[in-house]
């Protein structure tokens, strides 16, 4: 349960800092509007680039721990119990 709500964080936190440098609500920031130096900033396309990266490796995370819980069930469900195994004599 806690690695799906893992790999729910890692995909949504990815897609929001993918996608969202590059939308209009990006620019229309409240604390930019503020702080003209901090509008210079965000809106640089470098550091939008950076951002978009951040989420990039959020969902590369996000598939690693898909992969990795999948692997971890196709390994579970081929273990044979120690009990029912033809090489255990009683």
């Amino acid at each position: 349960m806690i690695r799906l709500l893992t790999i729910v964080f890692f995909v949504e936190v990815g897609l929001v800092l993918a996608v969202l440098p590059w939308s209009t609500f990006w620019e229309r920031n409240y604390f930019a509007d503020l702080v003209p130096l901090l509008h210079l900033v965000i809106t640089n396309y470098f550091f939008r680039g950076a951002v978009s990266g951040l989420g990039v490796i959020n969902l590369a995370a996000a598939c690693a721990e898909v992969q990795s819980l999948l692997a971890g069930r196709r390994l579970q469900g081929s273990m044979v119990p120690l009990g029912d195994s033809p090489a255990v004599e009683e």
